[in-house]
């Protein structure tokens, strides 16, 4: 392999996943996405971004290092990205250089195309991210970042789909791994689970507008219902008229990480019908009906 085309898609810490919000039709929508990734926050404290849409100034971005409350709880910031839809992303860096993420490695990563702007935000790792960066390197594209992310935005760049939605689902459809992932365009929020359904993704809604988040817990803070999980395998596509739900990925048998239940998730969160708190009880009495020990403490 050339030097230029290799590239380090491994971490060895063991952390928390990253988080992703999305609002539309919501007045302030930097607002609601930055409470969100707040709630978020155990999900990854390395970085945070939000990109917004306004029909005046167009897309607008902020991406810092360290925590959501340092950073987008200033009136001057949050000044800068209005719009009535924005989706967040805070990071852990699963996948790009040990030790040396540079800022624009932060989601959520942003792509202009012939029928207008889109932005993603990721959860989960690419498995095959390497061999896709480096084909479509050799191919002539540029990349930014040390992310196995941003192979979804150029994916969908060398799409001859005429939509961002199709072209997604083409980018989507050649990229192995765990992914859930919250994209817009200027007026549509779109949310995708890959078909095993490792990674979480649920549906809320505030009022007339809509939200999608990694849990429960950053609809709770903004006092959003919880409509219903995404699927394994679904594409949902929001807009201020509603919801479009289609199954862009054959169907399989899921695979949810276990670690979402054990320790990725917030203790209030909902999975399944059942909170988080209390699948971790459960696992506890399981746990000393069959290994019973004298402990104070036991831990994953």
């Amino acid at each position: 392999m050339q030097p230029w085309l290799s590239h380090p898609f491994d971490d060895d810490k063991l952390k928390e996943e990253c988080g992703i919000f999305g609002a539309v039709a919501v007045q302030d929508a930097a607002n609601f996405v930055a409470l969100g990734l707040h709630a978020l926050q155990h999900r990854g404290q390395e970085a945070g971004g939000i990109i917004t849409y306004d029909g005046d100034r167009g897309f607008q971005s902020a991406h810092r290092f360290g925590l959501v409350r340092d950073n987008f709880t200033s009136a001057k910031l949050m000044e800068t990205l209005p719009g009535s839809i924005g989706i967040g992303h805070v990071r852990y860096s699963t996948a790009g250089s040990k030790g040396a993420t540079a800022i624009r490695d932060v989601q959520p990563f942003f792509g202009e195309f012939a029928m207008g702007g889109a932005a993603i935000a990721h959860n989960g790792n690419i498995t095959n991210a390497e061999a896709i960066r480096r084909e479509l390197i050799e191919r002539g594209s540029i990349f930014q970042s040390s992310s196995d992310s941003e192979c979804i935005i150029h994916l969908m760049a060398r799409s001859i789909q005429k939509t961002i939605a199709e072209r997604l689902k083409d980018a989507l459809r050649r990229v192995e791994g765990a992914f859930s992932v919250i994209a817009m365009t200027r007026t549509k929020l779109i949310g995708v689970r890959d078909k095993l359904g490792v990674r979480p993704l649920v549906l809320g809604q505030i009022g007339e507008g809509w939200v999608l988040a990694s849990e429960t817990c950053a609809l709770d803070i903004i006092g959003a219902d919880f409509v219903r999980e995404i699927d394994p395998g679904e594409m949902v596509v929001i807009d201020a008229k509603g919801v479009q739900s289609s199954r862009p990925f054959e169907r399989t048998s899921p695979r949810f990480c276990i670690f979402e239940q054990v320790y990725f998730s917030r203790p209030d969160s909902i999975i399944g019908g059942r909170s988080v708190y209390e699948t971790r009880r459960q696992i506890g009495v399981e746990l000393a009906r069959e290994a019973p020990v004298e402990a104070d403490l036991v831990c994953p």
